[in-house]
C-alpha cells in the first residue's frame, strides 16, 4: 500500500521538488498539502503551492495554515528564495487553476488524522513546525494516531540561519520543541544530510533530456536556486533539502539514520534554534527520535528524475 502523507510546506524551490516527488512516486499517496509562512509569507507560499500543483497536475487538496510563529516575529528567506518565495528564470509560471480549501491547515491536519486509522498518516513538515505544534496542542490524540513525523529541519553539526541553527527550526523553535517532545516517532532530516543533495549540472542535463513542462520547470527552478545559493552562502550547486524527506519514505536505503535524543535550544543568545543530537551511545531504549546521516546521492536523484518523468 502507498504511504499516506500530508506534506506541510512553504514553497520554496526545494519544497516544490518535494511536492513533485510525492505526487510522482507510486509508493506515496499525497493526502493533502498544508502551507506555512516560512520561506516567504503565507500568501506567497500558498500561491506557489498552487502553481506547482497546476504545472504537475497535482490534485491533493491545499490548505493554508499559520501566518507567523507561535511567539516570535515572522522572518523569511528572501535571500535564497527571492521576493516571490519561488524565484525562477526562463520559465513562464502559470496562473494557478487549483483552489485553496476553506478549512485551516491545523483543522485539516486534525480531521484527516482522526478520520484515518491509527498508523495510516505520516506527517512530512518541510517548513517551520507551527502548524504541527498547534495541531498537537488543539487535539493531543493525534500523537498516538500518526505513524511518524519525518521533517526537514535542524542539523547536528551544521547551521545556515546562524552558525549552529537551521532556518526552519530557528523561525519557530518553540514549535519544534513541542514536536520533538511528543512521543511519536520523529526523523530529523537536517542540513548534515541535505547538504549532500546537491543539484549539479549533471542532474540539470538529465532533467533537460527528459523534456516536458515539468522537467523544464525544475531546470528553471534549479537555475535561480543555484544563483541565489551561490550569492548568499557560497554554494557552487544548490542543496535541494526538502525532497530528502520523501525519498527516505519511498526507500529508506537512500537515507541512513541514527537514533539519538534531540533537543532544541530556546534561549541562547547565539544558539537559539540549534538542534542538539545526543550521540552518546547507545541511545536509550525509549528514544523516539533519530537523525538522517548519509545520502545515496545517485539513488536520490534517480527517484526525483523518475517522478518528474511520471508527471510529464
Amino acid at each position: 500500500m502507498p504511504r499516506k502523507i500530508i506534506l506541510d510546506c512553504d514553497p520554496g524551490h526545494d519544497d516544490a521538488v518535494a511536492m513533485l516527488l510525492a505526487a510522482g512516486n507510486p509508493e506515496i499517496e499525497l493526502v493533502g498539502i498544508t502551507t506555512i509562512g516560512g520561506n516567504q509569507t503565507l500568501e506567497k507560499v500558498t500561491f506557489n503551492a498552487r502553481q506547482v500543483a497546476t504545472i504537475a497536475g497535482i490534485t491533493a487538496p491545499i490548505h493554508a495554515g499559520c501566518t507567523r510563529p507561535l511567539l516570535r516575529p515572522m522572518r523569511t528567506a528572501a535571500d535564497i528564495h527571492g521576493d516571490s518565495g519561488m524565484e525562477i528564470h526562463g520559465y513562464d509560471l502559470p496562473t494557478p487553476d487549483v483552489t485553496v480549501e476553506s478549512a485551516h491547515a491545523v483543522d485539516f491536519l486534525i480531521d484527516t488524522i482522526m478520520r484515518h486509522a491509527p498508523g495510516e498518516i505520516t506527517l512530512v513538515p518541510t517548513g517551520p513546525l507551527t502548524n504541527i505544534a498547534l495541531a498537537v496542542r488543539k487535539e493531543p490524540r493525534i500523537v498516538e494516531r500518526v505513524r511518524e513525523v519525518v521533517l526537514m529541519g535542524g542539523g547536528y553539526h551544521t547551521g545556515n540561519f546562524s552558525a549552529v541553527a537551521e532556518f526552519n527550526i530557528s523561525i519557530d523553535p518553540e514549535a519544534a520543541h513541542i514536536v520533538f517532545h511528543e512521543p511519536w516517532p520523529v526523523t530529523m532530516v537536517g542540513l548534515d544530510l541535505t547538504h549532500q543533495a546537491l543539484a549539479t549540472k549533471e542532474i540539470e542535463a538529465e532533467l533537460t533530456a527528459l523534456g516536458g513542462p515539468v522537467a523544464q520547470f525544475v531546470v528553471a527552478l534549479f537555475g535561480a536556486f543555484r544563483e541565489n545559493y551561490r550569492n548568499a552562502q557560497g554554494f557552487d550547486n544548490p542543496p535541494v533539502h526538502d525532497p530528502c524527506t520523501i525519498a527516505y519514505l519511498i526507500d529508506p536505503e537512500v537515507v541512513s539514520v541514527r537514533k539519538a535524543p534531540l533537543e532544541v535550544e530556546l534561549r541562547g543568545e547565539h544558539t537559539a534554534g540549534m538542534t542538539v543530537a545526543d550521540f552518546r551511545a547507545p541511545a536509550p531504549a525509549e528514544c523516539h527520535t533519530q537523525v538522517a546521516v548519509d545520502l545515496d546521492w545517485r539513488k536520490f536523484w534517480d527517484l526525483v528524475l523518475d517522478a518528474v518523468k511520471a508527471l510529464s
